[in-house]
């Protein structure tokens, strides 16, 4: 706990000048909290005991007067602290982002993409509310709460004694309250984690949902997941509700010594009523802030579990990283060699001992069966992943001694998953380049065959694309992921089935655009449709993460191997699918 607070305040200290004017402001606020308890005794006794009128006016004026500058510095107080308190969690909101998105892709397949999402809204919100409203309250209150206790031991120390020595007995139950709502807020987080990824899965996989009719079965787990959110969230109000009546009840005891012993001390004359009334008025005003700091207390155990979530994934360990030395490189001759590769995840042997070797400009085809490991060892190459054994050179350079931002600069990536973004057209395409200009986007999409579309569309390249590019078909998608490989102009490109999803006359367009991206390009494609890939200037054919084959088209289809069944089940199939089209 103590490290979670020193480490989350620690994010303050770039903004000790609003702190500085926050401590001044808090402490005129609190030394007047502690002047009215004060001044309440000479007041009264010059008014109606001394009959002073002159006074008694000026009451009223000083009243107000008194509150415009309370009410002047409290504003400027609660102004530079939440100030503070926002900057710090934006730096926080920052740096969890930031750190997220550098993570290796090992880390992305361990999170499911709504537990991420949760971290960055509702544990920062909860973050948020700790820091908001604990820091801007406990300059304030501790001022208020000290500046009071001084009038009352000033008053009547035997008195304060009496109303202050069930304090420490409060302790103990706030303690073990705390504790108790520190756990339950970071329980209730982990099920919030679970219904984010229930509603991001649900929320875009709902065509799936309706097209086999599972929206009862949806709904049901849905509502499952919100009830356990539902007894989590109620064992923390259970407990912050429970916290002030505790203490108020151990307080009271107190409360009611001083109301005994003050009472009798001014029957008694020892204490007179207007030096017992000042002192019944600061004793009352004392427990405001003090349970005000109680109240921040539990808030803060609350804001701890959120706090140690996030701190767990800024303290992920990354293990693609610049190795020392790690040099950047110029634009690369093409020339990629696998040597030894060997490569496993969880456990289990991915790709086993390959090696191969790509020329310049060389176009090289991974096929082979489901699960053979062709998208792991082009997942490799841009270090996704690194290698267990083995090594993978780039013009004889061994990648890792490489800096990732001149290694993916190499590399340019078309994915079976058309992963735009909601944003325009021009700006998904500068994707590949940042700061190309318009004519430097348009002659990308031309080489792509975009541009016929896009200037169709009611906005030309300014038109927004929706979430995940949905407003396009298929095939338009895939050719504004092509214009931006196109824009980035990388030496080394990387096909992952970038014509599985498509129709036929898409895939003839897309293909095109193909041939212009892989123009003076060392090329590694991979293709379940072999008619994709019949004229590359070798084939790799993997099973079981090893290479069972290797060769041109002609010479795999005499080897009477696995290339030659796959050829023949793919091109049989199609056959007969002619066949049965003919009137």
């Amino acid at each position: 706990m103590n490290s979670t607070l020193k480490r989350t305040l620690g994010y303050f200290k770039p903004y000790w000048k609003l702190l500085v004017i926050s401590a001044i402001c808090s402490s005129i606020v609190g030394a007047m909290d502690g002047a009215i308890a004060y001044l309440v005794e000479p007041v009264l006794k010059k008014v109606f005991a001394g009959k002073d009128t002159f006074i008694f006016m000026l009451v009223p004026l000083g009243i107000i007067i008194l509150f415009i500058v309370r009410g002047l510095t409290r504003f400027t107080y609660d102004m530079t602290i939440k100030l503070a308190g926002q900057k710090a969690i934006q730096d926080i909101r920052n740096s969890l982002y930031s750190n997220t998105i550098l993570q290796d892709m090992a880390f992305f397949n361990r999170k499911a993409t709504g537990e991420l999402m949760s971290h960055m809204t509702n544990d920062i919100a909860q973050m948020q509310e700790g820091i908001g409203q604990v820091v801007s309250g406990l300059f304030r209150d501790l001022i208020s709460a000290s500046s009071l206790l001084g009038v009352i031991f000033y008053r009547n120390w035997q008195l304060a004694i009496i109303s202050f020595v069930v304090i420490p007995a409060t302790a103990y139950p706030a303690q073990l309250i705390g504790k108790k709502i520190k756990n339950a807020s970071g329980r209730s987080l982990n099920v919030m984690g679970g219904l984010t990824s229930i509603l991001q899965e649900t929320f875009s996989g709902v065509k799936v949902i309706k097209a086999f009719g599972l929206q009862e079965r949806t709904i049901e787990r849905f509502r499952a997941v919100n009830l356990e959110f539902f007894n989590q969230i109620r064992r923390y109000i259970k407990y912050e509700s429970l916290a002030m009546p505790v203490s108020e009840a151990i307080i009271s005891f107190g409360v009611a010594g001083v109301i005994y012993f003050g009472g009798s001390q001014v029957m008694s004359g020892r204490m007179t009523p207007s030096e017992f009334f000042s002192f019944i008025a600061a004793m009352v005003m004392v427990f405001t802030p003090i349970k005000k700091l109680q109240s921040s207390y539990n808030l803060l155990q609350r804001s701890a579990g959120a706090a140690e979530r996030v701190f767990h994934i800024l303290d992920e360990h990354r293990d693609i990283v610049d190795s020392p030395g790690a040099i950047e490189i110029g634009r690369s001759a093409g020339l990629v060699e696998f040597r030894n590769v060997s490569f496993s995840y969880g456990g289990e042997t991915v790709l086993n001992n390959i090696s191969l070797s790509a020329s310049s400009n060389q176009m090289i085809a991974l096929v082979g069966p489901s699960g053979g490991g062709k998208t792991t060892l082009v997942s490799l190459l841009p270090r996704f992943y690194d290698v267990q054994e083995g090594g993978i050179f780039i013009d004889g350079r061994d990648i890792r001694d490489i800096s990732l931002k001149s290694l993916v600069s190499q590399i340019a990536l078309v994915d079976q998953e058309t992963t735009l973004f909601h944003d325009s057209i021009a700006n998904n395409i500068r994707y590949g380049k940042p700061n190309a200009s318009v004519q430097e986007v348009q002659e990308a999409a031309q080489a792509a065959f975009a541009h016929d579309f896009i200037t169709q569309l009611p906005d030309g390249y300014n038109t927004s694309i929706g979430d995940r590019g949905l407003r396009l078909s298929g095939g338009q998608r895939q050719r504004i992921c092509i214009a931006r490989a196109l824009l980035k102009n990388a030496p080394i490109l990387i096909l992952d089935e970038a014509t599985s999803a498509l129709d036929t006359e898409s895939e003839q367009m897309v293909q095109k655009a193909l041939d212009n991206l892989m123009a003076n390009r060392t090329t590694f494609v991979i293709a379940h449709r072999l008619s994709t890939v019949l004229h590359a200037d070798r084939i790799i054919v993997l099973e079981a993460g090893r290479i069972v084959e290797s060769g041109t088209h002609d010479d795999l289809l005499t080897n009477s191997g696995l290339y030659s069944r796959l050829h023949s089940l793919q091109f049989s199939d199609k056959e007969t699918a002619e066949v049965a089209n003919e009137p």
